[in-house]
């Protein structure tokens, strides 16, 4: 499960059990069935993007509860059209092509223009490496920051009573795979594999894998 892929899909549970995921559309008729079917429950849909449930009104018919997603959850029922290409208005000449670069003013210490100085492409081009080396980094972290945030939000609501649960929250957020997949072993299946691929990914099973090999290899020296 990919950042992007998380956008616009869903995991309803039936108690501890998994009984759909993907579209909003197709978790919230999976509800209503296992509503009308008088499940104790409880049946929640929680948003794979955040780990948090959502409220869907089930009254009526599947019709009318597809109906009012659309106007409830317009950019969840509708996929995303592809923008379409846009031809330059006049021909690009030759020469080096505009890049929307933005002068302005900025103040550094002598020992930094220094250095700037001595970087291949000159301090600007030595400058915008520097802001997009930092800005990849920022964004790793938010996407670690944002699984950590939506795996715990779920173990929460659904896992808060389970036994382990303070153990496999504390390693969670510290970062220990190997930890949380082991606290994690007393629940149901379908919820700590949940709270892995949350976590993790779809492919948390080989990120398990590879620290365990880590592992043996560091005990091994």
């Amino acid at each position: 499960m990919t950042e992007s892929s998380l956008n616009h899909s869903f995991t309803t549970f039936d108690g501890h059990r998994r009984v759909a995921e993907g579209a909003l559309r197709t978790n919230a008729l999976a509800l209503k069935s296992a509503l009308e079917r008088g499940s104790p429950g409880p049946v929640l849909i929680f948003e794979d993007a955040t780990g948090r449930t959502v409220e869907v009104d089930t009254r009526g018919t599947d019709e009318d509860v597809c109906t009012r997603l659309a106007a409830q959850f317009p950019l969840c029922e509708q996929p995303a059209a592809e923008e379409p290409t846009q031809e330059p208005a006049t021909p690009r000449g030759r020469g080096r092509p505009r890049l929307g670069v933005v002068p302005r003013e900025i103040t550094l210490l002598p020992r930094h223009w220094d250095w700037l100085d001595t970087q291949s492409g000159g301090a600007s081009v030595a400058l915008r490496k520097l802001v997009e080396e930092a800005r990849r980094q920022s964004s790793e972290k938010d996407q670690v920051r944002r699984a950590l945030e939506r795996a715990y939000q779920f173990m929460v609501t659904l896992g808060g009573d389970l036994p382990g649960f303070e153990e496999a929250s504390r390693a969670l957020f510290a970062n220990d795979v190997l930890k949380l997949h082991e606290h994690l072993s007393a629940w149901p299946r379908d919820m700590s594999d949940y709270v892995m691929r949350l976590a993790l990914g779809t492919e948390w099973r080989t990120a398990i894998e590879a620290c365990a090999q880590g592992k043996e290899g560091g005990s091994a020296a």
